[in-house]
């Protein structure tokens, strides 16, 4: 078994809507039929993993292969660790031994490593050999925790999905954009981006926030910041009775020293907090219980208890032995993955020990109650006791005053008193400290009573009660009149005062502003334009490529559409070799269409047609021919349909017709007279049409869209050259070169030339069609050998060009050029006046600046 090329598709994709491993396996003969040539290779991998689930060689004895053992063995090995993943599949390719397997992940990290794991475990099953499944699934399991998001940011990202809100994630940490372009909103952890850097840093200075809040009336203790520890001790005596010290800018309990009374007490406790903080402070120490209130926007979400770490004793175990069967508990880990923290047994805690007149090897009587530590964060240890309904109005009213006094959008509050019954005047408590980013799984999880929805609580502060985040997107699939069907939409959605963003084979727009170049039709150049923070709506040139090499990046738009199927294009590579295979990379987006969304189909592909079926939204079909079967018994049905009828534009829906538009009020199609130009004006105006737009705005961008070799590069651009007729086109394939062929016969000419490579990556008889049908409608061709054959030996292209012309019927001149600016150069030498010349540019911007400063050398 060899395991060739490992992708991780990052959106929905070929074969689901889950994130997923695909990797491509071969295997040998005997590898293909386990259980003919392996006939113990489920017991042997049973043994070694028995979690693995149904194998079942007898069932499928003749296709079977460790492909397939693979795959269940990487997805059982997730499911193992705990990951909720539940999505496999291998599919064998049109090579012999060749299989597809795809496991879905959750944490890319992870579902690399459970492949590889598998890889493992399977060789070990074949060759009998051992394998340490413990190993693996603590390998898997410390780094999903690793890769995961924490408790607080990922209960908010929950939040987030039951909304229906997306959401990404920017770095390998707590930072996570939810919604898209200028709908988009961003979080780290529990920080939500609108929190000012001033209200952080106030948060982080303990004593100014004490003089903010007692500014604004909120109790808090008497104390001071000092300078070194006899100033901590000055200081404490001026406040008289027990004292807290702690550092100015700590968080999570660090260095925090409460109920201190003894000199010796202070001096030990400030030199603990001064590691942390240059500054330290010494305040009054407050009798009663700690309690973290929550508060998000200008609302009391969540109140916890928050109680030391302790043990109880049972007159048998020493205190130390206590603390491990506590730790033992398996909400309790390492760090913030899990509902609690795991108690540290250090000096801290043995200094603890010491002052109750313990020890770590004392055993105390059955009842006692050991504290572990004095304070009662959940980073050392605590535990938490849910509060939230017990708390007094006027109590809460304080907790969101003191936020809102430091500036804060999410708070944790800290608070110490005897009850959260009363107010905190009646007895004597204060609020003790505020935190930015307060750590949110005590009120998700807590150790006793129920959880709160806290993380419902941020989103709703984000997003309002029904916001989802989401813009309009668009995306636009097909083989032929995708980036100029893309570019009309996002034209027709400027003319709406929308900021659009665009991707298509030529760049990325923002605006009508180019901020990136080359092919931009992937799922990344997607993700960029939904992360900037000044596109109001989206329109993805969404090619077959991209799909198969990571998926889309999106997880849904409001419309798809897909313009045509017909031969296809780049068959045979990555395993799509038939039209068939293609239609299903290209109705992807149909299936992630939004269930309120709608694609728009050509009715005329019978291909296309049938993506309507996995449609979870409407249909709206499309044909120049109002008679067209599949159209007729759509419309009849009462949907939505649009077609051509006495020089019009036709938009019919529930039976009755909507809106009339004259072809002659539309440039791009001269009138009508470009047929595939009809078809992609036909294709962009429904689209428009099912996003909401009005007519006035639909009529006026049509009349105002100018299709040039500056807005629309390559897509049938028209260039005067002395009296002849100049039409460069990206044309490279055989449904694009017949539909340029059908266009140019509408238009007169003395004599017709044209100028064509072929891609080195198309099979032989897609190249040789290119030039059979330019045959019938040339006189001139000149063929020429692009920069890049793509695999191919020299001059194989254009041989099979020129056997395509073989029996022409009507090309009686046929040249061959090395380079595409000669052969542009030699065709234009031939060109009289009322000529016609076809130039089937490959380097789009720069043969069409070329042919650009010809035509100026003339004029």
């Amino acid at each position: 078994m060899e395991i060739s090329r490992i992708r991780a598709l990052r959106g929905p994709n070929l074969w689901s809507r889950h994130t997923s491993i695909e990797a491509i396996v071969s295997c040998e003969e005997s590898e293909r039929q386990l259980s003919r040539h392996h006939p113990q290779f489920e017991t042997r991998l049973r043994a070694r993993f028995p979690e693995i689930g149904q194998v079942a060689l007898a069932d499928t004895a003749q296709t079977f292969s460790l492909a397939h053992a693979l795959q269940l063995s990487a997805l059982g090995l997730q499911v193992s660790a705990g990951c909720p993943v539940t999505f496999g599949r291998t599919t064998q390719t049109v090579e012999t031994g060749v299989y597809q397997v795809v496991v879905e992940y959750t944490e890319e990290a992870v579902g690399r490593r459970a492949l590889a794991l598998a890889e493992a475990l399977c060789r070990a099953a074949l060759a009998d050999t051992p394998f340490d499944l413990e190993q693996a699934l603590a390998e898997l399991r410390e780094l999903d925790e690793d890769e995961r998001l924490g408790p607080s940011t990922g209960a908010i990202v929950d939040a987030a999905i039951a909304r229906n809100i997306p959401f990404r994630r920017l770095t390998s940490g707590s930072l996570v954009q939810f919604g898209w372009g200028s709908r988009q909103r961003r979080i780290q952890a529990a920080e939500i981006d609108r929190t000012s850097a001033i209200a952080e840093a106030i948060a982080q200075d303990k004593d100014l926030t004490k003089d903010l809040l007692r500014a604004a009336g909120v109790p808090v203790p008497l104390g001071r910041a000092v300078e070194d520890a006899e100033d901590a001790w000055a200081a404490a005596q001026e406040i008289g009775g027990a004292v807290v010290v702690k550092p100015q800018d700590g968080n999570q309990g660090k260095g925090v020293a409460v109920n201190l009374s003894t000199r010796e007490e202070v001096l030990a406790a400030y030199a603990v907090a001064s590691e942390i903080s240059s500054k330290v402070l010494v305040e009054r120490y407050l009798p009663g219980q700690d309690f973290r209130l929550l508060v998000v926007g200008n609302q009391l979400v969540a109140a916890a208890r928050r109680d030391p770490p302790q043990v109880i004793g049972d007159g048998v175990h020493s205190i130390r032995e206590l603390v491990q069967q506590v730790n033992s508990d398996p909400r309790r880990g390492e760090g913030h993955g899990t509902a609690l923290t795991k108690i540290r047994f250090d000096d801290i805690a043995l200094a603890t020990l010491e002052k109750q007149g313990y020890s770590a090897d004392s055993v105390p009587p059955k009842g006692a109650l050991v504290a572990l530590r004095n304070n009662a964060n959940l980073s050392t240890g605590g535990t938490a006791t849910d509060v939230t309904g017990d708390v007094h109005p006027e109590l809460a009213a304080r907790a969101v005053d003191a936020a809102q006094m430091v500036g804060l959008d999410i708070c944790g509050v800290d608070v110490v008193c005897q009850t959260v019954l009363k107010p905190l005047e009646e007895q004597g408590g204060g609020i003790v400290e505020v935190n930015a980013a307060p750590g949110l799984r005590m009120h998700l999880q807590p150790s006793f009573g129920r959880g709160r929805p806290v993380g419902e609580a941020i989103i709703s502060t984000l997003f309002g009660d029904g916001g989802n985040g989401r813009i309009p997107v668009v995306a636009v699939a097909g083989t032929n009149g995708k980036t100029t069907t893309v570019r009309l939409i996002a034209h027709m959605l400027t003319g709406d005062k929308l900021r659009v963003g665009m991707t298509t084979t030529d760049g990325v727009y923002i605006q009508d502003r180019r901020i990136d170049t080359g092919d931009c039709s992937g799922p990344r150049s997607a993700r960029n334009v939904l992360m900037h923070p000044e596109v109001d709506a989206a329109v993805f040139e969404t090619a077959r490529g991209g799909v198969l090499r990571e998926g889309l990046g999106f997880d849904r738009c409001n419309v798809a559409v897909v313009t045509n199927i017909g031969q296809g294009d780049h068959l045979g590579l990555s395993y799509i070799s038939t039209v068939e295979d293609l239609a299903v990379v290209k109705r992807v987006i149909v299936e992630n269409v939004a269930p309120d969304g709608m694609a728009v189909l050509n009715a005329t592909d019978p291909v296309v047609v049938k993506m309507a079926e996995q449609c979870p939204g409407g249909i709206i079909f499309f044909a120049q021919d109002a008679h067209h079967p599949v159209l007729s018994t759509h419309l009849a049905k009462g949907k939505r349909g649009v077609y051509v009828s006495d020089g019009h534009l036709v938009y019919v829906a529930q039976g009755e017709e909507q809106q009339r538009i004259s072809l002659a009020r539309v440039p791009l199609t001269r009138g009508g007279s470009i047929g595939f130009q009809v078809d992609n004006v036909l294709a962009a105006t429904a689209a428009a049409w099912a996003l909401g737009l009005d007519w006035p705005t639909i009529r006026r961008q049509l009349a105002s869209f100018v299709s040039d070799a500056s807005t629309a590069p390559g897509r049938f651009n028209l260039f005067d050259y002395r009296g002849a007729t100049l039409i460069a086109d990206y044309g490279h394939n055989p449904d694009a070169i017949q539909a340029l062929v059908q266009a140019i016969d509408s238009m007169p000419s003395r004599r017709r030339s044209v100028v064509i490579s072929g891609a080195g990556d198309r099979r032989d008889e897609d190249i040789r069609q290119q030039t059979q049908i330019l045959g019938t409608a040339f006189d001139d061709v000149i063929l020429y050998q692009d920069q890049c054959q793509r695999g191919r030996a020299d001059g194989e292209v254009l041989a099979l060009l020129r056997q395509g012309l073989e029996g022409a019927s009507r090309t009686t001149y046929v040249d061959e050029v090395r380079g595409e600016f000669l052969a542009i150069d030699r065709a234009l030498e031939r060109l009289e006046a009322g000529d016609v010349c076809l130039i089937l540019v490959d380097q789009v911007e720069e043969a069409l600046a070329h042919i650009a400063a010809r035509v100026q050398e003339v004029a």
